[in-house]
């Protein structure tokens, strides 16, 4: 039987970075768990543009549509701001999400309780959290037509235009059934019926394919009291289904609610291929993060998640037998709980800190280096937080990481 193939498109920013981590936890699955992928890598946004004047090539974009998954890292910055549209970074990622029709965009918004307090939010509303949006990602306003900027009289007028058929609001509708019978069995659908028609549309499909779904409770909510209530009382909700424009707004504040945007991975799935797997893209949730690419700031968390998303989800259960499956599901979800964390020390190498060993660091200063009255707690005891120099306010930047994929534990 073949090796699952995995297309990495690193990107621009931090993407290259994290990415190289990722290669890291890929090699480590080949030679510590026997787990082969024929991985391959071909450049996007910013980059592709840099060397072949376009964000995305012909000959990347029909080897993206030949792997079983495309890895991306991020793309975009203010270097090409100024670019035509047609040629800006972010328009390969698009291209990427039509040609390979990527219909169903799942976001998730997962709060460890080692990250609650970390949260606007109050940690009693926020701990535990374990939403899934599923975002319509192939039509709708970023998609539709017309679209432009027009001369009218003696301005320029910009026109977008919110565009959805019936086909495509059944399939995201069922993704998103399908979804929550393994959760929940709760479906809060969002739109703005009350001033869209293609909300009315949105809420009357959904209604229908929901019929087909008894045992699932089905809710319709109108998508600004939705951004309200995610604020409010997130845990309310399972699975929430939402059209292209509002899943990107809303699955940005979601991922807010678990203490850091940069920590949650994407996934982006497509029909079935002729091996029976989805056509599918996966991303970290964060961007390019140009101010501190090559610093050695950056944290693959995300990048690493959104691979190991896809070995669990796909590749691997599909060729392996259930033994191997314990390895990739249990091992990210519990790294922040069990207090596994890299800290970054005065260089840009990351030092992976002590199984199970606080993260905490005694505060120093200049008039006394040492402050032996503040002690380091005791080693054998598991971290109460993850930086208890924050309420000093001396909070210093630490770094969740894989350790059990390099260490075997």
């Amino acid at each position: 039987m073949s090796n699952p193939s995995i297309l990495i498109l690193p990107g621009d920013g931090i993407g290259p970075e994290v990415m190289t981590e990722v290669r890291k936890v890929i090699t480590w699955f080949g030679e510590g768990r026997d787990i082969q992928f024929d991985v391959s890598e071909a450049l996007v946004g910013g980059a592709a543009y840099d060397k072949h004047g376009v964000p995305l090539t012909d000959e990347t974009m029909a080897h993206a549509q030949e792997v079983d998954a495309v890895l991306l890292g991020a793309v975009g910055g203010p270097a090409y701001d100024d670019l035509d549209f047609s040629v800006k970074p972010e328009r390969g990622l698009l291209r990427l999400r039509k040609e390979m029709d990527l219909y169903a965009n799942l976001r998730p918004a997962q709060c460890f309780d080692a990250l609650a307090d970390f949260s606007s939010l109050k940690k009693e509303i926020v701990s535990g959290l374990d939403i899934m949006i599923l975002r319509e990602l192939t039509s709708g306003v970023y998609f539709g037509e017309p679209r432009g900027i027009f001369e009218e009289g003696n301005e320029r007028v910009g026109i977008n235009t919110q565009r959805y058929t019936e086909s495509e609001i059944e399939r995201a509708a069922r993704s998103a059934f399908e979804l929550a019978m393994r959760r929940n069995k709760k479906v809060c659908s969002m739109e703005k019926a009350n001033v869209m028609e293609s909300g009315i549309l949105w809420r009357e499909v959904t209604t229908r394919v929901g019929k087909d779904y008894p045992e699932v409770e089905l809710s319709h909510m109108y998508a600004d009291n939705g951004a309200m209530q995610l604020v409010r009382a997130p845990k309310q909700f399972d699975v929430i289904l939402t059209d292209n424009l509002f899943g990107d707004i809303l699955s940005d504040c979601a991922a807010m609610l678990t203490g850091s945007l940069g920590m949650l991975p994407s996934a982006s799935l497509g029909a079935p291929m002729a091996n029976g797997r989805p056509k599918a893209m996966y991303e970290p949730v964060h961007g390019s993060a140009p101010d501190i690419a090559g610093q050695g700031k950056a944290n693959p968390i995300a990048c690493t998640s959104a691979l190991r998303w896809r070995c669990a989800t796909a590749l691997i259960w599909a060729t392996r037998p259930p033994a191997w499956k314990a390895p990739l599901r249990k091992c990210l979800p519990t790294v922040p709980a069990r207090r596994i964390c890299w800290e970054k020390t005065a260089s840009t190498r990351f030092r992976p800190a002590k199984w199970a060993t606080p993260l905490w660091q005694p505060c120093r200063t200049a008039s006394n280096p040492r402050r032996p009255e503040i002690k380091r707690p005791c080693l054998k005891r598991p971290c109460a937080g993850f930086c208890r120099a924050r309420e000093r306010g001396r909070q210093r930047p630490l770094f969740l990481w894989l350790h059990t994929f390099f260490c075997g534990s």
